[in-house]
């Protein structure tokens, strides 16, 4: 599953991971209940559910649960697989206003706006959420446990605190634990850096033994769109035969990646499908990531921050490949 980015799960991330392969969900960028149920002027740019509706998770973010459950029905009316309230963002504008991970301070505040929010849609209703404010794994439970009264059926745990930020590592073992507890499934995110991270944990989940019920990629899906593509052949390999234990070591049949063209690509898709003010932030937010490719990404993160316009940034992106074209080329196996 593709986590939600604030500015990177946009369509066209979306579109650019769907030309190579795809994956199971896409989670979209939290979307504001209020400015949604306002209407918003970039409201239809947050709620375009392209490329492939029945992938498309909309992710709500917001205090008020009156406003998350309007906004809740507004997104029902639209084709996508499900609607998932955030209840993991750890950003202080965010919990300043008593959304994200605050909700799991009050139970019986959130399991009453999840009931609020159950009534009015048919589509699958998830919740995003962390360990808590503290490290409690029985409250993380209970907690869940009374969402799952309310008609939650789904649980994505990134399994940190809330006060704990991306140094701290993920906690997976809290993820099989609350599947263990729970009866509907649980996914798991958190410190999934790569194709070889991606492959061990959906090798140990998803299948007949599974531990959990899915796995969620963030910023190492914009680094490398390709992350799903390549994970699903070497899982599938693992999966038929378990005992090739070199298998996430053999990339057979993954095309070359030609990083210039996916860079040009995707400024393409931004210029499509973004509103012209998005796009410099979006840009600079992708290639912030992107160019962890490069052997000298720093130095053109920076030429690229400079620029003001997506034109500039169209011509300063082959520009370094003219002076480095070493670095034009790379191929999934590159990133176990």
């Amino acid at each position: 599953m593709l986590a939600p980015m604030a500015e990177l799960s946009h369509r066209p991330l979306r579109e650019l991971i769907e030309h190579f392969g795809g994956c199971d969900e896409y989670f979209t960028e939290m979307i504001s209940a209020g400015a949604l149920i306002g209407n918003g002027p970039f409201e239809s740019f947050y709620t375009d559910n392209g490329p492939c509706p029945g992938k498309l998770v909309y992710q709500l973010v917001g205090a008020d649960p009156g406003q998350l459950a309007a906004a809740a029905a507004l997104l029902d009316r639209l084709d996508c697989k499900g609607i998932d309230i955030n209840m993991g963002c750890s950003a202080p504008a965010i919990t300043r206003t008593g959304a994200g991970v605050r909700w799991m301070a009050d139970p019986d505040r959130a399991a009453a706006m999840i009931a609020q929010v159950r009534a009015i849609t048919h589509r699958r209703l998830s919740v995003k959420l962390r360990i808590g404010m503290e490290d409690n794994f029985d409250y993380l439970v209970t907690f869940c446990r009374r969402l799952e009264s309310e008609g939650v059926e789904l649980i994505t745990l990134h399994p940190r605190t809330g006060r704990e930020k991306f140094k701290r590592r993920a906690r997976w073992e809290y993820v099989d634990a609350l599947h263990a507890a729970l009866g509907i499934p649980v996914a798991g995110n958190g410190d999934i850096a790569g194709t070889e991270d991606l492959v061990r944990r959906a090798a140990s989940g998803c299948c007949d033994a599974a531990t959990y019920d899915g796995v969620m990629v963030g910023r190492a899906a914009v680094r490398a769109p390709w992350i799903f593509a390549a994970a699903k052949k070497v899982t599938g390999a693992i999966l038929a035969c378990p005992q090739a234990n070199d298998a996430a070591s053999s990339m057979d049949g993954v095309d070359d990646i030609d990083l210039e063209e996916v860079g040009l690509r995707f400024l393409d898709l931004l210029a499509k499908y973004q509103p012209p003010e998005f796009h410099i932030s979006r840009a600079r937010r992708f290639f912030n990531y992107f160019c962890d490719n490069l052997k000298w990404g720093t130095y053109v993160k920076n030429l690229l921050n400079r620029e003001t316009a997506l034109g500039g940034i169209a011509k300063t992106w082959p520009a370094y490949f003219r002076e480095h074209p070493e670095d034009r080329e790379t191929k999934a196996p590159a990133l176990f």
